[in-house]
C-alpha cells in the first residue's frame, strides 16, 4: 500500500502551534521534496526489504536488500543527511524541528532504511561535541554528507543495559593510537554496502580503568583506516529478528588479528558521558519512530477499512472499527505534537524541557506504536494476521522500539530519578504550573507529591505508571494547544478532523490517566 507523508499536520504544528520562526516557503519546499523521496523511493521497497532481508557473506561483508543501495544514493545525493548539522563541516544548519518532520517520513516510509541515518546522526553529534579538532575535520564532512556512516557500539553479550559490565579492552600503542579488542552485539548497520566507510564509536576499557561505568572510554574505530587499509574489525554474524528485517543487526568482532586501530575521543574514562550525547537525541528519534510507524499502520488500516465490505457496508462505517481507527489516529497525532514540541525546545536551547520530555516521548510514543500497529491488524481481522497484507510488518517492526536505546523501563527510571528526584522535581513542577488549567494536571500533581515521599524501591516500582500518566496528560495538553489555534488552518476538512480527534482523545484516551494515577497512589501495596 502507498504511503502519504503527514505533511499537512506537520506544517500546521510548525506554523500555527509552535510558530517556528523560519521561512514558510522553506518549510513547504523541504517537506514536499522529502515527501517525494519517502513516498516514491523508500516506501515501495519497505515490504520487499522485509521479505528479502539482508545477507552476510563468508568474508564478513553484508549485502543490503534489493533497492537499498539505489535508495541510499538518492537520499545521500539529495543532501538529506546534512539537514540538521552545523554548516562548519558541510551541514545545512536547519532546525531540528524541521529535521524531525523529515525523519518521520523516512521512518514511516521504511523504518529499516531510516535506522542507518538515525545512528549516523548520533555518531556525528558525539564527535562534534567531544572529538578533537583533527577528528572533526577528518570524519565529520563525510559523515554529514552521508558518504560515510556511523554506529554506536555499547552492548556486549554479558552487558546489555548494565554498561558497568563492559569488557572490551583498549590498549595504548606507541603511535598514540589504541588497539581495541572485544565483541559488540546488536550493532545496527555495523556492516553494509551503502557507504565507503563505517565509523564505529566503541566503548572500551583502558588497562588502568577503574571499575564500573567510570572506567569506560570512547573510541573512534573506522572500518577503513586513513591509509586505505582495512581495520581489524569484522561482522561475524547478523541477527534473525522479529522485525526490521532489512536493517543489518550485527555482531562485531574487534581485534582478531593484532587489534583494531582506535582513536580516543576526548578524555579517558569519560566515554559513557560522551555516549549519552548520542543516546539522548537518539531516544527522541526513537520516539519519533514510534509516531512514524503508527502513522503508517493507521494509513494502512484506513485504506483497508474503506474497501472491505461486511454487512452491506464498508467496515469503516462500523462503530467499533471507527473507535479503533480513531484511537490509532489520536495516539499518533498526540505523539507527533509532543515529539515536535521537544525538538522545538531543543532548537531553543530549553534543555530542562527537553530532558524532561525525552524519556516520556521515547517510552510513551513507542508503547503506543505497538498498540496502534496491533489495532491495525485487528481492523483487518483474520487477513491482518497474514503477511501478504503488510499489516503484520508494522507490528513486528514496532516491537523493537520499546526495547532499544534504553528499554522503556529504563526511561521510567530516568524520568523519576534523573529528571525529577535529582532537582526535587523543579522542571516537572514548572511544566505543571505552566499547564495547570488543562485537565489531568491535578492527577500528575497529586501523583508526584505521593511519589516524592516514597523510598527508592517504591518509586522505582511505580515509575512506569507515572511515566504513562505523564504521557497521557502531555498528549492531551498537546492536542488542546492545537485547538487554541485551529481556526488558523484554512482547510475545513482538516479542521473538522482535528477537532474530532482532540475530542475523542479527551473522552477515550485521557481517562487512562485515572488508572495510571491510581497505581502510583497505592504504591507497591505491601
Amino acid at each position: 500500500m502507498s504511503y502519504t507523508p503527514p505533511i499537512d499536520d506537520q506544517k500546521f504544528i510548525l506554523n500555527h502551534v509552535l510558530k517556528a520562526d523560519f521561512d514558510g516557503d522553506l518549510i513547504d519546499a523541504v517537506l514536499e521534496e522529502a515527501g517525494k523521496l519517502a513516498r516514491d523511493v523508500l516506501a515501495p521497497i519497505n515490504h520487499s526489504g522485509d521479505q528479502d532481508h539482508c545477507k552476510r557473506h563468508e568474508d564478513g561483508s553484508v549485502t543490503t536488500a534489493k533497492g537499498w543501495k539505489e535508495a541510499y544514493a538518492a537520499y545521500r545525493d539529495g543532501g538529506w543527511n546534512a539537514v540538521p548539522f552545523a554548516e562548519d563541516h558541510g551541514g545545512q544548519g536547519l532546525p531540528w524541528v524541521l529535521a524531525f518532520c523529515i525523519q518521520e517520513m523516512w521512518q514511516g516510509a521504511n523504518m529499516s532504511f531510516g535506522l542507518s541515518p538515525l545512528l549516523n546522526q548520533g555518531a556525528v553529534e558525539a564527535i562534534e561535541a567531544h572529538g578533537s579538532d583533527d577528528q572533526k575535520a577528518f570524519y565529520l564532512p563525510k559523515m554529514i554528507l552521508g558518504e560515510w556512516t556511523g554506529t554506536m557500539n555499547l552492548t556486549e553479550p554479558q552487558a546489555g543495559s548494565d554498561l558497568a559490565a563492559v569488557k572490551a579492552k583498549a590498549e595504548p600503542h606507541d603511535d598514540g593510537t589504541y588497539r581495541i579488542f572485544g565483541q559488540k552485539i546488536y550493532i545496527t548497520y555495523g556492516e553494509h554496502d551503502l557507504a565507503d566507510n563505517i565509523i564505529h564509536l566503541v566503548l572500551a576499557r583502558l588497562p588502568d580503568a577503574p571499575e564500573g561505568v567510570k572506567g569506560i572510554s570512547l573510541f573512534i574505530v573506522p572500518k577503513i583506516l586513513e591509509d586505505g587499509t582495512r581495520n581489524d574489525v569484522k561482522c561475524t554474524g547478523i541477527e534473525h529478528k522479529l522485525g526490521i528485517h532489512a536493517s543489518p543487526t550485527c555482531t562485531m568482532q574487534f581485534g582478531d588479528d593484532g587489534g583494531a586501530v582506535g582513536y580516543l575521543v576526548g578524555e579517558a574514562h569519560q566515554g559513557l558521558k560522551y555516549m549519552f550525547t548520542m543516546m539522548n537525541n537518539a531516544r527522541l528519534s526513537v520516539g519519533l519512530q514510534g509516531v512514524a510507524i503508527s502513522e503508517r499502520a493507521y494509513q494502512h488500516a484506513v485504506h483497508y477499512a474503506s474497501e472491505r465490505v461486511q454487512g452491506g457496508v464498508t467496515i469503516d462505517q462500523h462503530p467499533d472499527v471507527i473507535r479503533m481507527l480513531d484511537t490509532m489516529d489520536a495516539l499518533t497525532q498526540a505523539g507527533r505534537a509532543m515529539t515536535l514540541e521537544a525538538a522545538y525546545h531543543m532548537d531553543q536551547g530549553n534543555r530542562d524541557v527537553v530532558d524532561l520530555m525525552t524519556p516520556v516521548v521515547k517510552s510513551w510514543c513507542t508503547d503506543n506504536s505497538v498498540e496502534v500497529a496491533s489495532l491495525g491488524i485487528q481492523v483487518h481481522g483474520g487477513i491482518g494476521f497474514i503477511e501478504e497484507t503488510g499489516a503484520a510488518q508494522y507490528y513486528r517492526d514496532a516491537r523493537i522500539l520499546p526495547i532499544y536505546e534504553g528499554t522503556n523501563g529504563i526511561q521510567a527510571m530516568d524520568l523519576v530519578f534523573r529528571k525529577i528526584k535529582r532537582d526535587d522535581g523543579q522542571a516537572l513542577t514548572k511544566w505543571i504550573d505552566d499547564h495547570e488549567d488543562f485537565e489531568g494536571i491535578r492527577l500528575v500533581k497529586q501523583s508526584l507529591a505521593v511519589m516524592g515521599g516514597m523510598d527508592q524501591a517504591s518509586a522505582a516500582y511505580v515509575a512506569t505508571p507515572f511515566l504513562n500518566l505523564l504521557g497521557v496528560v502531555m498528549g492531551h495538553v498537546a492536542l488542546q494547544k492545537q485547538m487554541a489555534v485551529i481556526q488558523e488552518a484554512d482547510n475545513p476538512e482538516f479542521v473538522a478532523r482535528k477537532k474530532q480527534i482532540a475530542d475523542f482523545y479527551k473522552k477515550n484516551i485521557l481517562p487512562r490517566a485515572l488508572s495510571h494515577s491510581a497505581i502510583v497512589m497505592q504504591g507497591r501495596g505491601e
